[in-house]
């Protein structure tokens, strides 16, 4: 089954592709690669997932707020390839969570993410990966993440 089923299979909701909000752009594509910046957790509606881990949000919300940030990663993948069914797999993720200094469950929270992406790719969604920790991100975001994909030709 392919990904563009998966997803329909487990009835997700990609919100629209979201716009560059500064100098750059959201992907961009380098041969069999496909490098998506940083994006956070943007709801179909237009509004974004804040808060802060370790003050007033828990696991549980971040990880919320993670799998709506791969929603929103698998949009722009959408958007600049046709479909998902051209994604081979997913090589490397960076998920920040915003967080207070004392949190240390950073990768439970980008596990919402990671979960997602093998939900919709398989064992092909399951890649390297980094979570960390940031004091702050932009509009208060509780979670930003960025991905490199590889792609069929």
């Amino acid at each position: 089954m392919g990904a563009e089923a998966r997803v329909a299979e487990l009835k997700l909701e990609l919100p629209p592709a979201p716009k560059p909000v500064a100098t750059y752009v959201t992907a961009i594509r380098h041969g069999d690669l496909l490098y998506v910046s940083g994006h956070g957790p943007l709801r179909s509606d237009g509004t974004l997932i804040t808060g802060k881990l370790g003050a007033g949000m828990d696991v549980t919300a971040g990880q919320a707020a993670a799998r709506q940030t791969g929603l929103a990663i698998l949009a722009t993948v959408h958007a600049h390839l046709g479909t998902l069914d051209k994604v081979e797999r997913l090589i490397n993720s960076l998920g920040m969570v915003n967080s207070t200094p004392e949190f240390g469950e950073h990768p439970k929270v980008i596990n919402g993410y990671s979960d997602l992406m093998k939900d919709v790719f398989g064992d092909a969604g399951v890649g390297t990966r980094s979570a960390v920790g940031m004091v702050a991100l932009p509009a208060g975001i509780a979670v930003e993440i960025e991905a490199i994909f590889q792609v069929k030709h």
